[in-house]
């Protein structure tokens, strides 16, 4: 049985000593393409670009972006990543590694990950966060395309900030999870998943209150304050549409739109 597609895409962020941010590291390469857009006069803006379909079974995708102390970075994707079978078998492994220097801002807010029927896909997120530095972390999940089973996925995300973890939580849904995965303590029949982390040391100072969002109707978002400077927003829709909406409201109630 042959390999998969292995790929690495790279960022790194440094202030460019006019205000702005600049971008010394910039490459993609296999189905992870890199292309800078129009930021902010202060912020480098940088999109994913699918560059082929997948990931596919038996691929091995890993991005990982840096900004560096004072840059200020922003990366979302250009469309939906969509987790296919293939015919290689085996799972797919995505990894995302993140770090936040001193005084650095960081959004990672991709679109959504689509878990195709038959798929079998593991994501890794892993954010590091220094000092006073200042990370916006979305991630959305929808389980099946429409009118289809939902593939199987299992997504781990964890969040440090100067060595300690403030967050590693593990779900695992679709065929082979852990019994219980769509039952009422976990998913409750819901098919769009998100989360939204929010690292910054103003919350130190001035703590979140835990918060509710939404309807039994549109879907509904707990906001919590995690044990540290962070708060974490965990929404449950029963689509995108609805999902982005209950994670946009909870980001503009944190200041933190993505």
């Amino acid at each position: 049985m042959s390999a998969g597609v292995t790929a690495h895409a790279r960022v790194r962020a440094r202030p460019d000593g006019r205000g702005g941010t600049a971008l010394p590291v910039l490459q993609g390469d296999g189905p992870l393409a890199l292309r800078r857009v129009r930021g902010t006069p202060d912020e480098a803006g940088v999109l994913l670009v699918g560059a082929m379909s997948g990931p596919l079974g038996g691929d091995r995708l890993t991005v990982t972006a840096t900004a560096g102390p004072g840059a200020r970075l922003r990366i979302g994707s250009a469309a939906a990543t969509l987790a296919l079978p293939g015919q290689r078998g085996g799972p797919a492994e995505y990894g995302v590694s993140l770090a936040v220097g001193p005084g650095a801002r960081l959004v990672w807010a991709p679109e959504q990950l689509i878990s195709a029927s038959g798929s079998d896909l593991r994501v890794t997120t892993r954010a590091e966060v220094e000092g006073d530095g200042r990370l916006v972390l979305r991630e959305e999940q929808i389980l099946g395309r429409t009118g289809e089973p939902a593939g199987t996925l299992t997504s781990r995300l964890t969040v440090r900030h100067d060595g300690r973890t403030l967050l590693d939580q593990e779900l695992a849904c679709g065929p082979g999870a852990p019994g219980g995965w769509d039952g009422p303590a976990v998913l409750g029949g819901r098919r769009a998943l998100g989360q939204l982390v929010v690292v910054d040391t103003a919350f130190a100072e001035k703590p979140v209150e835990p918060a509710l969002f939404g309807s039994a109707a549109t879907g509904s978002a707990a906001l919590t304050p995690l044990a540290g400077p962070a708060v974490l927003v965990t929404a449950l829709a029963p689509d995108a549409r609805l999902l982005r909406r209950l994670l946009d409201e909870a980001g503009a109630a944190l200041g933190a739109g993505a």
